[in-house]
């Protein structure tokens, strides 16, 4: 299993968000580095995002969920075009999964297992 792993779910469809842009980055130093991207699959889910065996250093990381493109897929006004969820690992190559819950006017994440 990938170290990163995210799920992003339509709260007010109660489905998943499917093809919503996904950017991981690591910070350095005032900067991001981007990492791997890819979009989300028909569970809402980005297979793929590290590979299995990839363990990333102790440090802060950015998961950007480029929203905008899904509201507008849907027909949907969406007040946030895009969430950033920044977030700390540490260097013992825990698994994080970092899920989104989404609405077109509100979010909300939390460390997932």
């Amino acid at each position: 299993m990938s170290q990163i792993t995210t799920h992003i779910l339509d709260t007010t469809r109660g489905l998943p968000a499917t093809n919503v842009p996904i950017t991981l980055f690591a910070q350095n130093g005032d900067s991001w580095t981007k990492i791997n991207s890819g979009v989300t699959n028909d569970d809402g889910r980005l297979p793929g995002l590290l590979a299995d065996d990839e363990k990333l250093p102790a440090g802060v990381y950015r998961m950007h969920f480029a929203t905008a493109a899904y509201f507008e897929a849907n027909k949907e006004e969406g007040f946030y075009p895009y969430v950033d969820i920044v977030f700390e690992i540490d260097a013992s190559g825990t698994h994080y999964h970092i899920p989104l819950l989404l609405t077109a006017y509100g979010y909300s994440t939390y460390r997932g297992s």
